[in-house]
């Protein structure tokens, strides 16, 4: 198969930047196939279930500089900044929502590779695995004795 339009979706930790080579490499063997990079931010009011009586637009703000500078830092030069996203949402359901928008035709995300109630109750690559309209690959990242940033 020919891929036309790889998604990296990262999740900024020092794994992001093995995510990005293998996505590399494969869209160097598939005719220099577009990249596009995104990272998804829960928005606030979801890790806090709306109960914190303040206005937290201004940190919401700054998380979402902080994302763009280090998303920056991880695909800069081989992604144009045009290509760079960062998105606010749940991160499969944005991830699908912009690979269909977008034409994308393989998803290229990270997997810890977990096990027994850690696989039980899901993560991010088994939620863009079971939801998306195309090719996913998981790149096995943070195998056993190297430290994440997790």
């Amino acid at each position: 198969m020919s891929y036309h339009h790889i998604l990296v979706a990262v999740d900024l930790t020092k794994d992001s930047q093995k995510i990005l080579d293998r996505a590399i490499a494969i869209a160097e063997r598939n005719d220099r196939a577009k990249i596009s990079i995104m990272h998804t931010l829960e928005p606030l009011g979801f890790a806090y279930g709306g109960d914190i009586p303040m206005d937290l637009t201004s940190i919401q703000d700054q998380l979402d500089d902080h994302a763009k500078k280090r998303l920056a830092d991880i695909a800069s030069p081989h992604i144009a900044e045009a290509d760079q996203h960062v998105v606010v949402g749940m991160p499969d359901t944005e991830i699908h929502r912009f690979a269909e928008e977008h034409g994308v035709d393989l998803i290229v995300v990270g997997s810890h590779g977990r096990h027994g109630f850690a696989l039980l109750l899901g993560s991010t690559s088994t939620g863009v695995l079971h939801g998306a309209q195309c090719d996913v690959l998981a790149v096995r990242v943070g195998k056993k004795g190297e430290e994440s940033d997790e």
